[in-house]
């Protein structure tokens, strides 16, 4: 659990999380953000919003990634993988812009 508190440690997950997930679809990703198609979930994947095959196949596609990375980060620091996740997923809550959705503790999805 020192892993969990590190914020260095936290910035490297994150950047390698969302740079390398969204690196070829950073525009495709922010799009469908921008256009309330998908949010940012407390589990730390992306979901659908709104339900469409291309909002379903890029959800996947990022899903994918993000569980690879923190499948690594895991491995990589003795804690579990569902616990980076969950860490991820509260920053990426948090760090939500403006108008996108985030889906509540609740699992309602709520609009910044």
């Amino acid at each position: 659990m020192k892993f969990l508190k590190s914020k260095g440690l936290l910035m490297l997950m994150l950047l390698c999380g969302s740079l390398w997930c969204n690196a070829a679809l950073a525009l495709t990703v922010e799009q469908a953000k921008q256009q309330g198609l998908v949010g940012e979930t407390l589990s730390g994947y992306l979901a659908p919003v709104k339900q469409g095959a291309q909002t379903q196949a890029l959800v996947t596609r990022i899903n994918q990634a993000r569980e690879q990375q923190y499948r690594q980060l895991a491995e990589n620091n003795q804690v579990s993988t569902g616990d980076v996740a969950k860490l991820a997923g509260q920053k990426l809550v948090q760090r939500a812009g403006k108008g996108e959705y985030v889906r509540g503790i609740n699992g309602q999805w709520l609009q910044k």
